[in-house]
């Protein structure tokens, strides 16, 4: 009787650190996976270069897809920004007074930064404004490139 305590209490010792191992790679993976693995290491290295040739193969089908869509597929440039904006006074002393919609405004503030040189040298994304910029950016001396577009739209209507 003294030896089959000890036979039971050997046994599940055995049981809980491999259930425990079992447990950590089954909380990540599937539990086939965790069992297939070990076996499963020559098999990868054979189905790697059977994989190569399959995506090389998927590529080509996957473009003639892609290139029968782009001749039927013309994009149309969204209404509301090629819409005609109304430029504040303020915004009109830096690109033109003309109504033009948001994208060519922002490419003429672009212009007007470039010609002038008021891109910051050691941060691009800052803008440096100058007197016509500062009233645009609400007196502001620096604004980033997010900012800046989100001061000008508050001088189009």
């Amino acid at each position: 009787m003294a030896t089959a305590p000890k036979k039971a209490a050997a046994k599940p010792a055995a049981k809980k650190p491999a259930a425990k191992a079992a447990a950590k790679p089954a909380a990540k993976k599937p539990v086939a996976k965790a069992a297939a693995k070990p076996a499963a290491k020559p098999a990868k290295a054979a189905a790697k270069p059977a994989a190569k040739p399959a995506k090389a193969a998927a590529k080509p089908a996957a473009k003639k897809p892609a290139a029968a869509k782009k001749p039927a597929a013309a994009r149309k440039p969204n209404a509301a920004f090629m819409k005609p904006m109304t430029i504040s006074p303020v915004l009109a002393a830096v690109i033109g007074a003309a109504p033009m919609p948001r994208t060519e405004v922002t490419k003429k503030v672009w212009e007007y930064i470039k010609k002038h040189k008021l891109q910051d040298e050691a941060n691009k994304r800052n803008i440096n404004a100058d007197d016509k910029l500062k009233a645009v950016f609400g007196g502001k001396k620096q604004v980033s490139m997010f900012e800046m577009t989100k001061l000008i739209s508050g001088h189009l209507s």
